[in-house]
């Protein structure tokens, strides 16, 4: 009673629009496991999750919505551990431009709270972009580690962008953060981490250990075999259609309402049987019934005596009158 029309709307519309870039199926059941994204090996080593986003991508406004919702539901369910030599968990958010594109000042708000936040946590969040300037400049200033690999400063875009990846690390006095930026080589980085007690550390040029693994996807054979192998692989396959609240709301308000009108409904069964006792009871006392005589009946037999009488007396008296000579 105390939302407005106008902002019931407003939500509405939003809901349509979510809903509109597949919110329904993502948001749907079963749900994501936070436990799923902590799992082992079993040797006891982390596991590595890719969420297969080539779809998801192209919906920021979703793609947005599920960071919020991921990095919450992990705020509100882990306890708190304080800054940890190991995190339990890091999340690394690749095109993090798409996040906020698009994106409410509410929801960028909410995002940085959490990010702020959810260190305590132990949790790691990085974002990977083309450009710095494509996160939020209050975000960016709650990541406490940064890799910076080499920007070309082609246009004024690329040297702003320059500029603004140049002022985003902790200043060291024996290095040209800009300069450095533009002449770093393949494998080199730019890398600022946090030291003890949370704080970050001067920025140092530092090359990057190239990956052991094959740069590429994997077959389709490959991934069913991965699938097969996972105690997760077939989970989140079947989808589950629960009952909605608007189903449970209108339920319950169709039983209200049948329980409303059970009480007039047995007041007009009530009477009914009243009307009807009363009105079997004139029934049978007008008409009779298999053991006892109804008025008309009763009446019926008393005029037929009545009449009998009176004519069989006329009958006597005449036939006595003619015998005797009597006069009629």
């Amino acid at each position: 009673g105390l939302v407005s029309a106008q902002t019931v709307a407003a939500i509405q519309r939003s809901l349509l629009r979510l809903s509109q870039d597949g919110g329904e199926a993502f948001f749907g059941e079963p749900a994501l496991e936070l436990a799923d994204l902590m799992r082992v090996n079993h040797d006891g080593r982390g596991v590595i999750g890719i969420l297969a986003a080539d779809q998801l991508v192209l919906k920021p406004r979703l793609y947005s919505t599920f960071l919020l919702w991921l990095l919450s539901e992990l705020f509100e369910t882990l306890p708190e551990v304080g800054d940890l030599d190991k995190p339990k968990l890091v999340f690394i958010f690749d095109e993090a431009h798409l996040l906020f594109d698009d994106a409410p000042p509410a929801l960028v708000q909410r995002i940085e709270q959490v990010v702020r936040l959810i260190r305590s946590k132990g949790v790691g969040v990085y974002f990977c972009s083309q450009f710095p300037d494509d996160v939020p400049a209050n975000i960016l200033g709650q990541l406490g580690n940064r890799v910076q690999h080499a920007l070309r400063a082609f246009t004024p875009r690329d040297q702003k962008a320059v500029k603004v990846a140049a002022e985003t690390f902790v200043p060291n006095p024996k290095l040209d953060v800009a300069a450095t930026l533009a002449r770093l080589g393949t494998g080199e980085a730019l890398v600022s981490t946090l030291q003890d007690k949370g704080i970050p550390s001067p920025v140092q040029q530092t090359l990057i250990a190239p990956p052991r693994c094959r740069m590429g996807t994997i077959t389709e054979t490959e991934r069913a075999q991965v699938r097969a192998g996972s105690p997760v692989g077939s989970r989140y396959d079947t989808a589950i259609n629960r009952e909605s609240a608007a189903e449970l709301l209108a339920q319950r308000a169709q039983k209200a309402v049948q329980q409303a009108d059970a009480p007039k409904a047995r007041t007009r069964e009530q009477d009914d049987a009243q009307a009807g006792g009363f009105g079997q009871s004139i029934k049978d006392a007008i008409f009779g019934t298999k053991r006892r005589q109804g008025m008309i009946e009763t009446m019926a037999k008393q005029t037929t005596r009545t009449v009998g009488t009176r004519l069989g007396n006329q009958i006597v008296r005449g036939i006595l009158g003619g015998i005797f000579g009597g006069k009629r």
